[in-house]
């Protein structure tokens, strides 16, 4: 019988240990997705176009429209392929420091959350700031589900 309590705690911690580490690799495979749309898209300005529009008050029909404005364009794919290049970056790096730590250690764990956390609180004051039309807000709920789900799930995780 008390093997079988101990087996049974073993598993309930493998399973918490799932609860941390998955919600994190999810968000980093979301975010390479994102990074890899913005990047290849050919006109990424129009993947977010109604709150872009709002914030600079204006049609991008109307503001390519003039001479002057002839390369932004150029200029905005730069933009958007740096932006896409940063979140494939991010991605990446998340995903290899998971790949070699699996957050096992509280220290792994509470270094990842701290970042996580101070780029959504980044992200949340960008888009409720400057985009509050965005499309992308779904995202944005689903990838702090899952990052309050691994906080949450770590709380749980026992040390060695």
């Amino acid at each position: 019988m008390a093997h079988t309590v101990y087996k049974n705690k073993k598993n309930h911690q493998r399973i918490v240990h799932n609860l941390v580490w998955l919600p994190i690799a999810i968000i980093g495979f979301i975010v390479l997705l994102l990074g890899l749309t913005w990047f290849l898209h050919p006109e990424p300005w129009l993947l977010d176009k109604a709150p872009n529009e709002a914030l600079i008050g204006t049609s991008f029909q109307k503001l390519f429209s003039t001479s002057v404005n002839r390369y932004l364009p150029t200029y905005f794919k730069l933009i958007y392929k740096s932006l896409g290049l940063c979140l494939m970056a991010t991605s990446l790096v998340t995903l290899s420091y998971l790949n070699i730590t699996r957050l096992g250690t509280r220290s792994s764990r509470k270094h990842l959350h701290t970042l996580f956390f101070l780029i959504l609180a980044g992200v949340y004051y960008l888009i409720f700031t400057y985009l509050s039309l965005s499309p992308f807000k779904p995202i944005l709920y689903v990838l702090t589900l899952l990052y309050f789900l691994s906080v949450v799930s770590s709380l749980f995780l026992k040390e060695k």
